[in-house]
């Protein structure tokens, strides 16, 4: 799959917006026909999916990339198709006193030709739930996947091609320079999944068009531990949240907020979590996620150099290779704010260990900091869990759990300040990719003869009743 120029976005968009524009919003049908023939191919593609995927990381459990690529994709397609048909249905609403022989309801329609951009990595996933949800919202697509994972982009791209003519929806592959492109073309709404400072450029590319966007970005998102909770407990889960994908993942736990006294349990239970779930090691397993690139690698063993030299104590769960670019579990003890470790995204399997004396010192900690596209909380006092969870602002939650949020079909899912604008999946992305039109329709009776007489002191009462 050859990389494009931008002269041919601009080619592509014309020609989806002339057919856009000719044809008119597909029907109920056409778009259920349409997302099951996208499930066929993917199903019909899963071997060359999952070989594309360990390609591109050089080492991917297949079983992980299964459960995490596959599943949620197809799953998000058939609730989808399930619900469609109600989305879809105008919506009544109420009429104002003045004009109550007419009628009032909003029909959702599509906004046009929508602009895709998805990251490595979850990278079919990430660019293939946002395809279907813009054609089950009736509109048209250009997906750009990421350049870092070409192999799958070209998989995917020869799914999209098998399903659906190029005027409908397209894959456009190549670099910085491509993505700069696609973010200044004029869609009626881009989507685009990656890191804050790139969404931020996104974000003011497509604002010289007013083009609106959906934002799905990342950031820190914490754990927060109640006191006296079962370690245990919260070790296997986080542990599970902390190395699917080796960590990158945006909602992956970033840092984790323990009381003081429940600290040495909770790295004692970690270790003990981390073992169990990979007994095998890290280096060449089948079960175990590499790190996507050398620089992504390097840029981790930074971080945990930065830390140790500031006297964080480092516990190393495994063996590493750069060679494969495979980072075995690593745990970070006295850890400090100051460290690079707790100024960005770690996306990576690193976890830094913080303490906490109270549990609004913890909720003070999280409210100084960006707000995170994910809010964990592990404990049975709900007094206290309500406490966390209506004195912080983020994404999404899970409570005694991690990720899990995200498999939730009916669970908008979105970020909120630097973590991202706007939410999708569901009825949410069907939503965001559609536009509320309000129509009203007037009945026999005409509104304009309040104005005249015999009607004036009625018209006045109404007033009167009205603004009392």
């Amino acid at each position: 799959m050859s990389d494009v120029t931008p002269a041919d976005l601009r080619r592509i968009l014309d020609q989806q917006r002339a057919a856009f524009l000719h044809a008119g919003p597909p029907d109920l049908k056409q778009r259920r026909t349409d997302l099951r023939h996208l499930k066929a191919e993917i199903l019909k593609r899963r071997s060359d999916i999952l070989g594309a995927l360990k390609t591109d990381f050089g080492q991917r459990s297949e079983r992980e990339s299964a459960i995490v690529e596959l599943i949620p994709l197809v799953q998000s397609i058939n609730y989808m198709i399930a619900h469609l048909g109600h989305w879809m249905k105008p919506q009544r609403r109420h009429v104002s006193a003045y004009f109550q022989c007419g009628r009032a309801w909003v029909v959702r329609q599509p906004v046009g030709i929508v602009g895709i951009i998805a990251p490595w990595n979850y990278p079919v996933s990430l660019a293939l739930v946002p395809l279907a949800t813009a054609i089950a919202a009736g509109n048209r697509a250009m997906l750009k996947p990421s350049e870092f994972t070409p192999a799958t982009s070209a998989v995917i791209g020869e799914i999209v091609q098998a399903v659906f003519p190029t005027e409908q929806a397209s894959v456009v592959t190549g670099g910085g320079e491509v993505g700069a492109a696609f973010s200044a073309l004029p869609f009626d709404h881009i989507l685009f999944t990656g890191s804050t400072a790139v969404g931020k450029k996104v974000a003011e590319a497509a604002a010289r068009n007013l083009t609106p966007v959906t934002l799905e970005l990342g950031g820190k998102s914490p754990v927060v531990i109640e006191p006296g909770f079962s370690m245990q407990r919260v070790a296997d889960r986080v542990a599970f949240g902390k190395l699917t994908n080796a960590g990158q993942t945006c909602i992956a736990p970033d840092y984790v907020l323990v009381h003081e006294d429940d600290r040495d349990a909770f790295a004692s239970a970690w270790q003990e979590a981390v073992k169990k779930q990979h007994p095998g090691g890290y280096v060449g397993s089948p079960d175990y996620t590499a790190i996507l690139n050398q620089h992504h690698y390097e840029r981790l063993i930074g971080l945990i150099g930065n830390a140790e030299t500031q006297g964080a104590r480092v516990i190393r769960l495994g063996r590493n290779s750069a060679a494969d670019h495979v980072l075995a579990p690593v745990l970070l003890l006295n850890v400090t704010p100051q460290m690079a470790v707790m100024q960005e995204e770690i996306f990576g399997p690193v976890l830094p260990v913080l303490t906490y004396r109270t549990l609004d010192e913890a909720i003070a900690f999280i409210n100084a900091r960006p707000r995170p596209l994910a809010l964990y909380y592990f404990g049975d006092n709900r007094t206290e869990r309500d406490k966390v969870l209506k004195s912080t602002v983020s994404g999404n939650v899970t409570i005694n759990g991690t990720l899990l949020h995200i498999a939730q079909d009916d669970l908008p899912f979105g970020g909120v300040g630097d973590s991202g604008i706007g939410a999708y999946h569901g009825r949410e992305g069907f939503i965001a990719l559609t536009h509320a039109r309000g129509v009203y329709q007037q009945g026999r009776f005409n509104a304009a003869t309040l104005l005249q007489p015999p009607f004036g002191k009625l018209t006045d009462a109404i007033t009167n009743l009205i603004l009392r």
